[in-house]
């Protein structure tokens, strides 16, 4: 069998006249033998005739014999004429059909000689093929497509390494300049050298902090490997953060229904923790508003977590870059300033900046969707959304903290649209 698909096309047009030829042959035959000859057809002036036959009235036996060896003769010659010109013409259809499988193909040919000529370095490329809107521009529009999704996908994957190598270099510089100094006071106390001992020691946990929450990704990115049933109430319910626990620490209100979720106990509860963790970082309420307030439930059979949070007002065109790893409210780069106490104790003052994109993947991975949208006043409201796994409830949701239908949308009658972000919309 050729390998070549225009010889394959070349033989196959071949093939499909010579069988279409044939059978036209065959029917032309079978009509030509089965027609009767008229009578009167052979006259005694016909040459050929046996000698002493050729009388004005032969006799009828003999006039018979010979119509029918003409009519023999006549059909095998017609054989013979229609088999040659069968043959002619399957020649020339092979012919033909080299030539139009060439046209055909043409197409291909560019398209291969062009998608040859893009690799990882020039993705930007394109197959651009003109031409009427039929299955081979579809085709080529369809890779154009792909280039592009594979272009975006290189380009975050580029930004993401060198973020990532951004944020692993600052602890590690900040751990040598703190070690520099101790060592280049010739009067150090014991003091001193413990407390810059107790900044490197928060540095490399800095570190270690930001190195699990990649292999966390990386690890939502993998997907599901086996699922169990985990409710998202009782999940919100043991990790729910202490009210007003300090000074300045928001007020948290919580309205938790049972929601349950087919996925992954682990992934679910980092999930629930970014959220939480961001909604209580960034959260500074103005006119003495500062609150959070946390909703499970199930719409249309499908399990919800939505979270509210006061907090700066949020411009937004910026909502779906805080999806993004390592991006940050109003900041290009990832931080500008060390995120440490300087006596190395406490909290960290920021995030690591991979909370939301950790959401969004492990949402995906549980085939879910994200949403998100500034609210009027200061903050952010998100929304995780979940394939269904049981039947709803009888009692509809309610929203956190309001005696109103979990489908109302609160502070406004519909929600602003913004740009689409990961695996659902960043905000809707």
């Amino acid at each position: 069998m050729p390998r070549s698909v225009r010889w394959r096309l070349t033989l196959l047009y071949g093939a499909l006249f010579m069988a279409a030829g044939a059978a036209l042959l065959g029917f032309t035959y079978l009509l030509a033998s089965r027609s009767t000859p008229s009578e009167g057809v052979v006259s005694s002036a016909e040459p050929g005739l046996p000698a002493g036959q050729g009388l004005a009235n032969p006799d009828p036996p003999t006039l018979t014999t010979y119509a029918e060896a003409l009519r023999a003769d006549q059909l095998h010659q017609l054989l013979v004429e229609a088999g040659i010109a069968l043959a002619v013409m399957t020649f020339a259809s092979v012919a033909l059909g080299w030539i139009m499988a060439g046209r055909v193909l043409a197409p291909l040919r560019t398209m291969t000689a062009a998608a040859r000529r893009i690799s990882a370095d020039n993705l930007g490329r394109r197959l651009a093929v003109p031409g009427p809107e039929d299955e081979l521009k579809a085709m080529a529009d369809t890779f154009d497509d792909v280039l592009g999704r594979l272009e975006g996908a290189f380009e975050a994957q580029k930004q993401f390494v060198a973020n990532a190598s951004h944020e692993l270099r600052t602890p590690l510089t900040l751990q040598q300049a703190i070690v520099d100094v101790a060592l280049a006071d010739p009067g150090a106390s014991v003091e001193s050298l413990r407390a810059a001992c107790l900044r490197v020691r928060a540095a490399g946990q800095e570190q270690e902090r930001l190195i699990d929450a990649l292999l966390t990704l990386a690890r939502s990115q993998r997907g599901v490997q086996r699922g169990e049933l985990v409710d998202l109430a009782e999940t919100v319910r043991e990790l729910l953060p202490e009210s007003g626990s300090g000074p300045g620490a928001p007020t948290v209100r919580a309205d938790l229904a049972s929601a349950p979720v087919l996925g992954d106990p682990q992934l679910i509860e980092r999930l629930v923790v970014n959220l939480t963790d961001n909604a209580v970082r960034h959260n500074t309420g103005g006119n003495g508003e500062s609150w959070v307030r946390l909703w499970t439930g199930t719409e249309a059979g499908r399990p919800v977590l939505r979270i509210d949070n006061t907090g700066p007002v949020i411009p937004r065109d910026q909502v779906a870059g805080l999806f993004q790893p390592f991006r940050r409210l109003g900041a290009e780069r990832t931080r500008a300033h060390p995120r440490t106490r300087p006596d190395g104790q406490g909290r960290p003052r920021d995030g690591l900046g991979l909370g939301l994109s950790i959401v969004t993947a492990v949402a995906t991975a549980h085939r879910g969707t994200v949403e998100a949208w500034p609210r009027p006043r200061g903050g952010l409201s998100v929304r995780v959304t979940f394939p269904p796994c049981a039947p709803p409830p009888d009692a509809p949701g309610r929203e956190p903290g309001q005696g109103r239908p979990a489908v109302t949308r609160p502070e406004s009658a519909s929600r602003p649209d913004t740009d689409r972000q990961g695996v659902g919309s960043a905000g809707d």
